[in-house]
């Protein structure tokens, strides 16, 4: 098993547990993080005796998403974000085969990728607390890294463009009306309990059913990856490369209201 600086990966059993593990930055997900994700979900995808995954974040924040400093870089190093976009395709596509059961523990906010994360995954356990937002286009970047594939299949269409269009935040007490999440609990401190409690349940389930259900499952959105995700993500880094995102970042940093020249 591998050791790696911003996630914690262990295995208990027949239960995997990862836990994004950057809480000063609010596990905001910058270069190492997008490699260490990735690497500790591949792994998990190679290992035949887990039969469940849990998923979990320290800290007050799930994630913050993208890391803004690092979005700052991508505009001008075009190596860089190539090899980001990439990986979080891989991060994408590694979530949807991995072929157990998935359960977040959503103890605070998501936003961005981190959202996509979570989304990806097949039981969400939020705190009422929580929040949940897609924000891209706030930062001039398309929500390539699978906004455009979860936001929709959780939500449906209309109520995902009205979200992934103009960012705003939902509660988790709404995406849990709207189907974003699939169970509640009233404090941030509840949910990895109440998230632990499910993955063990569904650990001690027949392993053969399960992921054959699972697979079964996520055979459509494998399906509708094919159709928009790659396309998504090819938009997502053509925008990285915008002016605009210098600008979304310098007013959000300023606290003004910023101006847009590109079309």
């Amino acid at each position: 098993m591998s050791n790696y600086q911003s996630v914690r990966y262990e295995i208990e059993g027949h239960l995997a547990k990862l836990t994004l593990n950057r809480p000063d930055k609010l596990n905001a997900i910058d270069d190492e993080m997008h490699t260490d994700l990735l690497g500790a979900l591949l792994e998990i995808r190679g290992e035949t005796d887990v039969r469940a995954v849990l998923l979990a974040a320290e800290g007050k924040a799930f994630s913050a998403g993208g890391d803004l400093d690092e979005v700052l870089t991508l505009q001008s190093d075009a190596v860089k974000r190539s090899r980001m976009c990439d990986t979080g395709m891989r991060i994408i596509h590694a979530l949807i085969d991995i072929p157990v059961p998935i359960v977040v523990a959503l103890q605070g906010d998501a936003m961005g990728l981190g959202a996509s994360i979570m989304l990806g995954c097949d039981i969400i356990v939020a705190s009422r607390t929580a929040r949940i937002a897609d924000p891209h286009v706030k930062v001039g970047l398309v929500a390539g890294d699978g906004g455009c594939l979860f936001w929709p299949a959780s939500l449906g269409m209309h109520r995902a463009k009205r979200y992934l269009l103009t960012g705003d935040l939902l509660s988790a007490e709404d995406a849990w009306k709207f189907g974003l999440v699939t169970d509640l609990v009233d404090t941030p401190a509840e949910s990895l309990p109440a998230a632990r409690k499910l993955a063990d349940r569904i650990a001690g389930l027949p392993p053969i059913a399960v992921r054959g259900t699972k697979r079964s499952i996520n055979a459509q959105l494998k399906a509708r990856a094919r159709e928009a995700f790659d396309i998504s993500m090819a938009y997502e880094q053509q925008s990285a490369a915008s002016e605009d995102i210098l600008e979304a970042v310098a007013a959000f940093k300023e606290k003004r209201k910023p101006v847009y020249r590109n079309r």
